[in-house]
């Protein structure tokens, strides 16, 4: 079991050390041995020092309740004797990466810890919705291997088995809670009985094992456990319940739904018992009534989002069957769910909406409102977004200008909100791109239109990272996290987690932790419901990182998985790391699609075409990406590679040498 390689373990030429079982390391993905238990016990010190100072007194005492004779020399032997395991490629006198020299001690720096990373991840799962959190708590759990320092019996190595023994705890009980919002209480019912078996004294895993029975429709079950947590508490502690345990017992005598407030429960119920008593089941109403609906179920993220977008086609479809453009302009109308990304999460919905909008929009009566025409329009940019042509663009600002002589202040909110989407038609538009974002946040601040005043900041958070002013991105990003937890936005923390990850890779943090940082946002994209930004990002975010670094994409390809839209950018860098022929992947680069990530896919195609010599190709690079001289590429908000003048300056230096070959 020690030598198995856990989830998530990077094969990108780091150290990676396990304490979540025994003492183990990794390098490049394969086990590398640590020798005895003093070499394993001085690694396991200085990981639990999180990055710290060890002294080698400090050591010494730690590592012996009676030291011998020669402690300090055996420390510092068993130092260098680590230093040549964990680094074998390390040349002969030049300074260690990790188990690096501090003073008077040693200290561990750069290296991934299971035991840090699974931290993190149970913290951050706080802040996640259910399908997110499960994800990343799912990754955290599968890193465990056995006992933490299992074998090391010193004081320290105790105090902190027991620490992660009771995070570890508190993870289990989190993955069941998010287990059961997801409608999964009966499954987790068997781990749970176990669970309050082993750690009788947790009232959150009593508390948890009772709602698991009463959501599984075992009410009398659920009473029997809160009565034996009681009495177990009662006898063996002499206290009573805490709060928590005491109000789902009530809950459940009052046939209440736990964990939501029996009125918002009651107002719920009676309004739709009414809706179904009052509105007949043909009614043309229900069509708009699904609509409003659907707008806010999509902004609950996650499968919410994925169901709306489906069912949103199905009202519309209906809609247009009734033979009544201003009902279908209505349906069509009343989701006005902005896109905080240029790429589509389903391009043939997207593209069925939009032709759908288009035809309303030709079969509307003379005398429609402007405003109902500009939602038709902005539905058209935005389900256009990342598609090249004119038409995405051309609606966005026929929608604008409609909604301007209109004075409605929602229906140009959306019309900001496809401008802002199709705003990416070459390189260099960040700062028309931060100006849109800033007319959202004083139109939508001005007006209530909470959804549209994160996405402003968002999109302030995107092209300020671009335009190098990290500390005003930073407070865009803040003020859109305290807008999303106000109004319940859960998809606004992929985004400021990922922003989160960029700012420690631009801020020149060491390759590890810039990884690191990108794998713990990654987290974030699980049962989010946006495939568009999904899919390939992890990857194309550590490549750009190792290309604006200068380093070649050594390991990437097989430790995250598929490279989604951005294959063909990835492929000749991949070819390169691996020493093969990448002229002929450089000679078939497309241009890349309009997008926040046009920046970062130009920079990809110049520096291969450099490294494999086609002018031609580097030339286009260079002419494409000039708009954005004075940039960073980091328009995305999520990944950056770096300063584009560098790269241009890269691509000049080769286009202005003598052609070596036919390369150009």
């Amino acid at each position: 079991m020690s030598g198995a390689v856990p989830v998530g373990v990077p094969r990108t030429g780091v150290l990676r050390v396990g304490v979540l079982g025994p003492v183990t390391a990794w390098v490049d993905g394969a086990p590398a041995p640590l020798g005895g238990p003093r070499q394993q016990a001085v690694l396991a010190r200085l990981v639990a020092a999180q990055g710290r100072l060890v002294t080698t007194d400090r050591l010494v005492e730690d590592l012996w309740a009676d030291p011998p004779r020669g402690a300090v020399a055996a420390v510092r032997t068993f130092v260098a004797d680590l230093r040549r395991r964990t680094e074998p490629g390390r040349a002969p006198r030049s300074p260690a990466r990790h188990l690096v020299t501090d003073g008077p001690g040693y200290a561990l720096r750069g290296a991934e810890v299971d035991a840090r990373m699974f931290e993190e991840a149970v913290a951050g799962a706080r802040d996640l919705a259910p399908a997110a959190a499960r994800g990343a708590l799912d990754e955290a759990l599968a890193a465990w291997r056995g006992t933490a320092y299992a074998g090391l019996d010193q004081p320290w190595a105790v105090a902190e088995r027991s620490r992660l023994a009771g995070l570890r705890l508190v993870a289990v009980e989190r993955h069941a809670e998010v287990r059961i919002a997801l409608g999964e209480a009966a499954d987790v019912v068997p781990g749970l009985d176990a669970h309050v078996d082993e750690h009788p004294w947790r009232e959150e895993g009593w508390r948890l094992l009772a709602l698991a029975l009463y959501r599984s429709a075992r009410q009398a079950d659920a009473l029997a456990v809160l009565r034996r947590a009681r009495t177990m508490l009662a006898d063996e502690l002499g206290v009573d319940p805490g709060p928590r345990l005491a109000e789902l017992e009530s809950q459940v005598l009052r046939h209440e739904a736990p964990g939501e407030p029996p009125a918002t429960q009651d107002v719920w119920d009676d309004t739709t018992a009414a809706y179904e008593r009052v509105v007949a089941a043909g009614a043309r109403t229900r069509l708009e009534s699904t609509a409003t609906l659907l707008r806010t179920l999509a902004l609950t993220g996650g499968d919410g989002l994925a169901a709306a977008r489906s069912r949103r086609v199905g009202a519309i479809r209906a809609a247009e069957q009734l033979a009544d453009p201003e009902l279908t302009a209505r349906v069509i109308g009343a989701y006005d769910v902005p896109g905080a990304w240029t790429r589509s999460d389903d391009a043939g919905l997207a593209a069925e909406t939009a032709a759908a909008a288009e035809r309303t929009l030709a079969a509307l009566p003379d005398g429609t409102p402007d405003a109902v025409r500009a939602r038709l329009l902005a539905t058209v940019a935005v389900e256009s977004r990342g598609l090249p042509g004119p038409r995405g663009p051309e609606a966005a600002h026929e929608a604008e200008s409609l909604a301007r002589g209109a004075g409605d202040p929602g229906a140009l909110a959306f019309a900001l909100a496809g401008r802002y989407l199709t705003h990416v038609g070459r390189t260099g538009l960040a700062p028309g791109r931060d100006a849109i974002g800033a007319e959202l946040v004083r139109l939508a601040g001005r007006h209530g239109l909470s959804t549209f005043e994160i996405l402003g900041h968002l999109v302030r958070m995107q092209a300020l990272s671009a335009l190098g002013e990290s500390a005003a991105a930073q407070e865009h990003a803040e003020a859109a996290g305290a807008l999303g937890a106000r109004h319940e936005r859960p998809l606004v923390t992929v985004f400021t987690r990922w922003f989160d990850a960029l700012r420690t890779a631009a801020s020149g943090a060491p390759l590890a932790d810039a990884e690191r940082a990108y794998r713990e946002a990654a987290r974030t994209l699980a049962g989010s419901g946006m495939p568009g930004l999904a899919d390939g990002l992890l990857p194309l975010a550590l490549l750009a990182l190792r290309v604006g670094r200068g380093l070649p994409a050594t390991g990437i390809e097989d430790a995250d998985g598929t490279w989604g839209p951005y294959a063909p950018w990835a492929r000749p860098h991949l070819l390169l790391a691996r020493g093969g022929d990448a002229a002929d992947a450089v000679r078939r680069l497309p241009d890349p699609p309009p997008g926040l990530t046009a920046e970062v896919l130009w920079i990809l195609a110049g520096r291969a075409a450099v490294a494999v010599g086609d002018r031609r190709v580097a030339r286009r690079a260079a002419e494409a990406l000039a708009p954005a001289a004075g940039e960073i590429a980091a328009g995305s908000g999520v990944l950056t590679a770096g300063p584009v003048r560098a790269h241009l300056d890269a691509l000049a230096a080769f286009l202005d040498a003598p052609p070596d070959g036919p390369g150009g």
